[in-house]
């Protein structure tokens, strides 16, 4: 980044009073770039714009012992590049993590110059200080969330560090302390001293550029590799959707008694456009004779990226991720679970957005029925918990009009996430927390990518956006989620991300619209824990008093001891509940007025 020593040299030459009178102020700066990481983007742009025009200009009016023509262009690039940030300023501050790299790459260069100059601990710490800045540049474009804190925080330092030693040399002179030319300039320890700082200096450097970059190669490695399956196929998909366009073997862990097949198919997205999106068929390795009744699986949060897709995962089809699949295979079901558009498959992805959700459920059991070996029925039951238990409610409540072809039975809707806006309300209310910051990204980008009328930079800090984005681009599962957190915390301590009210204006009426209301033409079996730690349990309540009043019949199960997850597990109480009334409604039982538990 921009060189101190020019003005070091500059203010050393002014009058004494001028280095305190600059130094001070320089301390109280970086104090509050490091402890107001976000608050200071503005003054933080502004002071590496202007550091890095400073730097060229000086380099252009007092050029040091390198090479001439090499010096002009860098002092000019430093310009350039300062002149830049200024400029983009006022437009979009999200793109100062990029300008910071392009200046900590252009600093490497600068300081590349001076390997082949100078004194051997000179040149080992020229090459070193290149090195490190060309990886922190690197770095900062792979992870532009952490960047601004971490140069924040840096810059800050850095300008602390400044304005101490302009002030401290200043008040030595008012003091009459400076030392005389030549005074121990020639002392052979000073030299050795120095050479062992250079070189100490160089070690740290290279040690601090070599961790990172093994930090970050290792957070990079845990990540979901998205392979070629996903690819969308030559030519745009086809208009019809639920068209079968690639099935494939799945590389995870198979449940006992069944196979497991991945599936690429067309679908619709929220608004009717052509989309893509990938699931999981997992089928009865020696099924009974004649047509399968299908379960539809909606599976709970895993992120909103690409790569969070399930059938990406190792277990996604095992007893612990779809429950009671075991018993399902067992009674020769076959089980239809989607990614959703945007998991996997290329696309947006409908995060509590319903008819998205809905879409990519339904026209994955119509892929399926192209599925090779297969025969399946179409009698429908739907499952889904948490995020899925809003897909759920929502598949069925859309079933009758986008595919009437299939005959939905019933819908089991474990701890739902049923009213996203009350959701959100509460949440608000009640919580604050870096992982709660994350959790929003996670609605507000997919809305916004989504709905035209749902703008970022309404609701989030201004310079916050980049970090936003960044957060939804990384699974829970992976290690570099921790960076996502880690933001989140470092941007907290300073303010909030979120400096809107995200249960208003656009936002608050996409989410009250897609709250799952009904109506749904077949029984409704809802449970949750009375623990739930995730979605509180006055929303559940809430919820069903708000059918009931409708005139909506529904079943409910409540868990008092279990937590969000508690009731989807193996030895919950709910699977065998779940079994029968399932096989209840796949037989086409009635549900008689006695199970209906409104009041």
């Amino acid at each position: 980044m921009p060189r101190r020593g020019g003005f070091s040299r500059l203010v050393g030459h002014a009058p004494a009073w001028v280095g305190i009178a600059v130094g001070l102020p320089l301390i109280l700066l970086g104090v509050f770039i490091v402890t107001r990481p976000l608050t200071s983007l503005w003054v933080l742009a502004i002071y590496i714009g202007v550091s890095a025009i400073a730097a060229g200009v000086m380099d252009l009016i007092a050029p040091r012992d390198v090479p001439r023509r090499a010096n002009i262009v860098l002092a000019i690039l430093w310009i350039v590049g300062g002149g830049v940030i200024l400029f983009w300023l006022g437009r979009n501050l999200d793109l100062l993590p990029e300008l910071i790299a392009a200046l900590l790459v252009l600093g490497g260069l600068g300081a590349s110059i001076g390997v082949s100059r100078g004194r051997v601990s000179e040149r080992v710490l020229a090459a070193a200080s290149a090195v490190a800045q060309v990886v922190f540049g690197l770095l900062a474009l792979l992870w532009p969330d952490v960047t601004l804190l971490v140069v924040a925080i840096a810059f800050g330092l850095r300008t602390v560090v400044l304005g101490g030693v302009l002030t401290w040399r200043s008040s030595r002179r008012i003091r009459g302390r400076s030392a005389r030319p030549g005074e121990t300039t020639g002392s052979r320890r000073v030299l050795v001293w120095a050479a062992v700082g250079r070189y100490a200096l160089a070690a740290v450097l290279l040690g601090l550029a070599g961790g990172s970059w093994w930090v970050s190669s290792w957070l990079a490695d845990g990540a979901p590799v998205i392979d070629a399956f996903y690819d969308a196929p030559a030519g745009a998909p086809p208009s019809a959707p639920g068209a079968l366009l690639r099935e494939g073997a799945y590389s995870g862990r198979t449940p006992v008694g069944g196979e497991v097949r991945r599936i690429l198919y067309s679908t619709t997205d929220a608004f009717g456009s052509r989309a893509l999106a990938s699931g999981l068929v997992i089928s009865p390795t020696d099924p009974p004779m004649g047509p399968r009744p299908v379960i539809i699986w909606n599976h709970g949060t895993t992120g909103v990226a690409r790569g969070c897709a399930p059938s990406l995962a190792d277990a996604s089809a095992t007893r612990w991720a779809i429950p009671a699949i075991d018993r399902a295979l067992a009674a020769g079901w076959v089980v239809v679970a989607t990614d959703y558009t945007g998991q996997g498959a290329p696309g947006t992805f409908p995060y509590l957005i319903g008819e998205g959700e809905a879409r990519s459920a339904l026209d994955a059991v119509r892929a399926a029925e192209h599925v090779e070996g297969l025969w399946l029925s179409s009698r429908v039951v739907v499952w889904g918990h948490s995020q899925g238990g809003h897909a759920a409610l929502w598949t069925s409540q859309l079933a009758p009009t986008y595919a009437p072809e299939l005959s939905v039975r019933g819908t089991v809707a474990i701890s739902p996430a049923a009213d996203p806006l009350a959701l959100a309300e509460e949440l608000a209310r009640t919580q604050d927390s870096a992982i709660l910051s994350v959790l929003i990204s996670w609605v507000l980008v997919p809305y916004a990518d989504t709905y035209p009328d749902v703008l970022i930079s309404d609701y989030v800090a201004s310079g916050g956006r980049s970090i936003v984005r960044e957060m939804t681009q990384r699974c829970p599962t992976e290690p570099g989620v921790v960076v996502s957190v880690l933001a989140a915390l470092g941007v907290s301590a300073d303010r909030p991300l979120y400096d809107t009210d995200l249960t208003v204006g656009p936002l608050g009426d996409r989410l009250a619209q897609n709250a799952a209301t009904g109506p749904w033409e077949s029984p409704v079996l809802l449970a949750w824990g009375g623990q739930d730690e995730v979605i509180p349990t006055a929303l559940h309540e809430r919820f069903v008093a708000e059918r009931c009043a409708e005139g909506q019949p529904l079943q409910v199960r409540v868990f008092d001891r279990m937590d969000h997850t508690g009731p989807m597990l193996p030895r919950s109480p709910l699977l065998s509940t779940m079994m029968r009334w399932t096989q209840a409604r796949f037989d086409g039982v009635p549900v008689g007025a006695a199970a209906n538990d409104c009041p």
